[in-house]
């Protein structure tokens, strides 16, 4: 592929990446494309600069070409340069938006402030951002906590050397994957393997998948997996009493859905008693509206185009309430645990608006703290692998945890002010 045409596709891909276009039909590829370009921004300007210092070299021909090919070069190597820029500006967002939900003095609560150097982009991991071995956790697989074969495993992710784990909070991952495919492996691995290292115990699961097995399926194996944690989770060092419930797209639906209904039985068959509520949910770049109830256009065509034939296997007019009870923004009722919302404001799959409603409804509604980070220049799906995005992403969620837990175990209450009139309203 000669020099020219490579420079092109670099700055087709960074353009994407800057501002993807908002056709719904190209939503997955420019999603795809922009989601990994994106993230590994670093790498893509390192091999655009070396390209072109080759192409420079006295002995090449192709003047013509060449120059239009630096031209290109050149430009993407800006556009790169301001991706970077937006990823290393998520660590001051994030703080902002800790201290905006907390409060400023949140920090008290950390068992230490955080460094400048722990704070810090952790260069020397991104330089093969797929290697996610971790020689400081160790992994327990396989575990099963329902009777459906492998899409009933959970993982458990533990400090390594330590013998003696007990009373650790717990981090339930949920993975995502449109409800259709994903695996407990696939996701979340950089958040866990950081918050084991601190001492958390992390649990990853699979669940039923649609369309062989429709919604509902998906929340009930959640909060079936919920429900072993409870049990059993103090065999492996953690706290029964203290969970919190994360995950991304539709993991980020289902932890939602399941942290804002601890108390619908329809959804335990069979452990109809069993606690499930957790203490506080960080769903990334999640579905919050099924049904379409927003108004939002996207929010319908995910509805009927894939939702009602694939997740759901019925139609939204043959059964609306399915898809509203599915829906997180429609089931916030004053009864929920603190929240800490995460989106991407270039998000091509999820409208970010969903977030935005979501959160706008929980701050009016909910009685519990509401932490929302919206991250510019995002994609969905920003924190699979190690990058300068997901590294701030974490850290963010260490001190949002940690300020969690502390508070938790001191029991201070992280309660705020409702506006009754509008909770009367939406009930």
């Amino acid at each position: 592929m000669s020099y020219l045409r490579r420079q092109a596709i670099v700055a087709a891909l960074t353009a994407n990446a800057l501002r993807p276009p908002s056709n719904p039909k190209a939503a997955v590829p420019t999603f795809f494309a922009g989601w990994l370009f994106g993230e590994l921004a670093p790498q893509m300007l390192a091999l655009t600069v070396l390209d072109s210092a080759a192409q420079l070299r006295p002995s090449r021909r192709s003047r013509l070409r060449s120059r239009l090919g630096v031209t290109l070069a050149a430009a993407s190597t800006a556009g790169l340069a301001h991706i970077i820029r937006q990823s290393q500006q998520v660590k001051d967002r994030v703080e902002d938006a800790l201290v905006e939900g907390l409060g400023v003095d949140y920090a008290e609560q950390l068992d230490a402030v955080p460094t400048p150097t722990e704070l810090a982009t952790p260069w020397p991991k991104l330089v093969n951002p797929f290697n996610f071995k971790d020689r400081a956790v160790r992994v327990e697989k396989d575990i099963a906590y329902a009777e459906f074969g492998r899409r009933s495993m959970l993982d458990i992710h533990r400090p390594a050397g330590v013998e003696q784990l007990a009373g650790a909070p717990v981090l339930l991952q949920v993975h995502g994957g449109g409800w259709t495919l994903g695996t407990k492996d696939q996701q979340g691995i950089p958040l866990m393997q950081h918050m084991a290292q601190r001492g958390w115990v992390c649990v990853a699961i699979n669940y039923r998948l649609a369309p062989r097995d429709p919604f509902p399926a998906h929340v009930i194996d959640v909060k079936r997996a919920i429900a072993w944690v409870k049990e059993h989770i103090a065999d492996y060092g953690g706290n029964p009493d203290y969970i919190v419930i994360t995950g991304g797209s539709a993991g980020g639906h289902l932890a939602a859905l399941a942290a804002v209904t601890p108390h619908d039985k329809e959804w335990q068959p069979g452990f109809e008693d069993a606690d499930t509520s957790v203490q506080a949910a960080v769903p990334h770049y999640g579905v919050y509206d099924l049904a379409g109830s927003t108004g939002l256009r996207s929010a319908k065509a995910m509805r009927d185009g894939f939702l009602a034939p694939r997740v759901f296997k019925k139609r939204y007019d043959d059964d609306p309430e399915a898809f509203e009870a599915a829906s997180p923004i429609l089931r916030i009722d004053g009864d929920e645990p603190d929240f800490f919302v995460i989106h991407g404001d270039r998000d091509t799959l999820v409208d970010v608006g969903q977030a935005r409603a979501f959160v706008e409804k929980l701050r009016r509604v909910s009685k519990k703290s509401v932490v929302y980070a919206e991250l510019p220049g995002a994609q969905h799906a920003f924190d699979v692998f190690p990058s300068i995005r997901s590294a701030h992403v974490v850290r963010g969620i260490e001190r949002y945890l940690g300020w969690h837990w502390n508070s938790w175990r001191a029991g201070l209450p992280v309660d705020h002010e409702v506006d009754e009139a509008s909770l009367l309203t939406e009930r």
